[in-house]
């Protein structure tokens, strides 16, 4: 008798669980939030690249040999000098400064909206480019689909938490202890604003690209391979004292076919109130030295 108690009253469990999953009620077969709804920042808006550092390598096109700064090997060096801004042209391969090694770089503004709630959009005014970030849906990483490379690759997205960026992080401990404001040195941040306690904390994006064709590293023609490793963290910072809004990008690259270490940039942006400044340029890159408009 008390056998027949008990698998009845397991069998009555059973049941009601079974219901409760069919229902959804069960805590553990939730959905989980899609990557709009559990994003602890708000990247979305229109964001104007603030080039107060790199000047003479993102403003203009520098003369052919002009590699300072960066961490290349002979291949690279030997790339780099052959570079000749007429055959790309003629080859059609007006774009290949503006891929995704570079395209945070080129001075401009994004257009950054949710394409649907697992994908964010990324529109670059320079070189009309567009990066889509997919996030993973359903407990399902997304991976790249067969096809050809192409100039932005493909991108994942993972939401991090508390959102600590050590790459940015580090560049502006670095410039408190010097007792200025970040940046300098062809990587830091220079006219964002001071450190904070809180300044990366809150969570931040990171991104990682792959399927990505060979691109420039600079306009004049300093290459990054196909092969390389590129991954980025997008960090909002809590506003300004004056209302500010501030996006730094920071990226790590390796390229052991160009690069003898890897090369870190950070790059700055400010949030602006609307498209109002929104202009689409295609690909095109100037002759060495012709000053380009600055977004202002």
């Amino acid at each position: 008798m008390k056998k027949i108690v008990i698998v009845s009253a397991l069998s009555v469990v059973v049941a009601a669980v079974v219901s409760g999953q069919q229902r959804g009620g069960g805590r553990g077969n939730q959905p989980a939030p899609s990557a709009q709804a559990s994003a602890p920042i708000d990247l979305s808006g229109y964001w104007v690249s603030v080039v107060t550092e790199d000047w003479r390598w993102r403003m203009v096109t520098p003369p052919k040999g002009d590699y300072q700064s960066l961490p290349l090997n002979q291949a690279a060096r030997k790339a780099a000098d052959a570079w000749d801004l007429a055959k790309d042209d003629a080859a059609g391969l007006q774009c290949k400064p503006f891929g995704v090694g570079n395209i945070m770089r080129q001075p401009g503004r994004i257009h950054i909206t949710w394409q649907d709630e697992n994908t964010l959009k990324m529109e670059f005014d320079a070189g009309t480019q567009t990066r889509l970030i997919r996030f993973a849906s359903g407990g399902q990483t997304p991976t790249a689909p067969a096809g050809p490379k192409t100039w932005q690759g493909f991108s994942v997205g993972t939401w991090e938490r508390p959102g600590r960026n050590a790459v940015a992080d580090a560049r502006v401990s670095e410039s408190a202890q010097q007792g200025g404001v970040p940046g300098g040195g062809g990587g830091g941040l220079r006219g964002a604003p001071p450190r904070s306690a809180t300044m990366f904390e809150g969570g931040s994006l990171t991104v990682h690209t792959t399927n990505f064709r060979d691109g420039y590293l600079r306009t004049n023609g300093v290459p990054y391979s196909e092969n390389a490793s590129f991954v980025e963290h997008f960090d909002r910072l809590p506003p300004a004292p004056n209302g500010d809004v501030w996006l730094i990008v920071s990226s790590v690259m390796e390229d052991p076919m160009y690069l003898n270490a890897p090369l870190y940039l950070s790059t700055q942006f400010k949030r602006e109130p609307n498209g109002a400044k929104w202009n689409p340029t295609p690909c095109q890159t100037d002759p060495p030295s012709v000053p380009r408009t600055k977004a202002k």
